[in-house]
């Protein structure tokens, strides 16, 4: 009794089986989330890693690292293409391919994995003009691309030949083809049907045979963190190059028309996700700058008060620029999201507060000198003669000048200054 009730705690503990899911292309951040998956697992004893995937293909770099994430993990590694209606297209067809135990949901398809470079070049040409041979570039992409398929295909004991045609020719396939052509390994309704399918099918990988287990073991779902989700919306293409020209446009209008604010707050913290969403800067120099950013506004909002324009502009690239400064699963530790929420807010409140005591200050009536007697009230000491004469304010006793008959005792109130003459009149 006592050793099954100990069974059951330790069953309940460590979890064998985590999902992770991804939507969207194959970026940077895909590679970071899929990495950081695997280790979550490993570090918690996982004995099977399932990635449901749904993308129409990415980065050949950011493919890679995913591959040798799966082949680095000290247990099988399954790629389920899911949704119904979904793909694994292009980097995903390898990733795909790469995995211990491929599935497909019916209706999806995979394939279409020819290299696409980013900039065209390379090409031979006559002396006409005309190209005189392939583009060598390309050609260099694509076999590059063939050598890594062949290698996986032949690894996990694909199709090598179906495999080489998804790259070479951009053959895509259903998923009962995908089967029929032995590129997967099965087909799977839901994730319900795809755990009972593999349960029990034996993966010989790192030199060791693994006995897939999926029954009656516990579930974890590892679901991309905000700072994941947030990335993969700009790193979407369309959206970092149109974050890039708000960029470029909101500091435009910003110069044009000095004063603005919002503009050049809004073009400035865009341009900056523009950059990283383009690759231009990496995730680390993207926080960095956005922390600078955040500070650098805080400070202009003492020197030039706008009502709170800069200090909330500066709390959003702060926060941001915290968000993206230390890497999800970071040895090193994360930033509590409690202690960047505070910092920030505390940040916005000071300067918000040292801004309002300085504008405060700037339009407080000078209660010293020639400017602070302006509005205060005294009494003429002689009789006004040709209408000059003095008064007696603030302990003190001036020069006056007054267009009214002004007699010694009147109470009189300064109205005005001409040089360091008082211009007063009767109260």
């Amino acid at each position: 009794m006592v050793l099954l009730l100990l069974f059951l705690v330790i069953n309940l503990a460590f979890p064998t089986v985590f999902i992770a899911r991804w939507e969207g292309a194959i970026t940077p951040v895909a590679a970071d989330y899929v990495e950081r998956a695997i280790k979550k697992a490993q570090a918690e004893n996982g004995r099977l890693f399932i990635l449901m995937l749904n993308t129409p293909g990415g980065l050949v770099e950011s493919m890679r690292k995913i591959i040798q994430s799966f082949e680095t993990a000290p247990f099988p590694v399954v790629v389920y293409v899911y949704p119904p209606g979904g793909r694994a297209a292009s980097a995903g067809a390898i990733i795909t391919l790469a995995a211990d135990i491929a599935a497909m949901a019916p209706g999806t398809n995979i394939g279409a994995a020819h290299p696409v470079l980013a900039t065209p070049g390379g090409q031979q040409r006559n002396k006409n003009g005309k190209e005189k041979g392939k583009d060598i570039m390309m050609e260099k992409a694509l076999q590059d691309m063939l050598a890594l398929v062949r290698a996986i295909a032949k690894e996990k004991g694909r199709n090598v030949k179906i495999a080489e045609k998804m790259v070479k020719e951009s053959l895509s396939l259903s998923a009962d083809e995908a089967l029929r052509y032995k590129v997967i390994d099965l087909i799977a309704s839901d994730l319900n049907d795809l755990l009972t399918k593999i349960h029990g099918r034996k993966v010989k990988k790192l030199g060791t045979v693994y006995e897939i287990k999926t029954k009656g073991e516990k579930l974890t779902f590892i679901e991309p963190s905000v700072r994941e989700e947030f990335l993969k919306i700009i790193t979407n293409p369309t959206v970092a190059y149109l974050l890039l020209m708000i960029g470029f446009y909101g500091i435009f209008f910003e110069l044009y028309n000095p004063g603005a604010v919002i503009p050049g707050i809004v073009g400035a913290i865009s341009l900056l996700l523009g950059l990283y969403g383009l690759s231009v800067i990496s995730i680390n120099w993207l926080g960095l700058l956005l922390i600078i950013l955040g500070v650098l506004l805080f400070i202009l909002e003492l020197l030039t008060p706008t009502f709170g324009a800069f200090a909330v502009g500066g709390t959003i690239s702060l926060i941001l620029g915290s968000l993206m400064l230390i890497e999800e699963g970071s040895p090193y530790g994360e930033l509590p999201k409690e202690l960047i929420l505070s910092v920030s807010v505390f940040s916005a409140a000071f300067f918000l507060a040292v801004g309002y005591l300085g504008m405060k200050a700037q339009r407080r009536k000078k209660l010293t000198g020639a400017e602070g007697m302006v509005g205060e009230e005294g009494e003429a000491i002689t009789d006004f003669k040709n209408g000059e004469g003095k008064v007696f304010i603030h302990g003190e006793i001036w020069n006056a000048e007054s267009e009214e008959d002004i007699k010694k005792g009147d109470r009189v109130k300064v109205i005005a200054l001409k040089g360091l003459t008082l211009i007063v009149k009767k109260v």
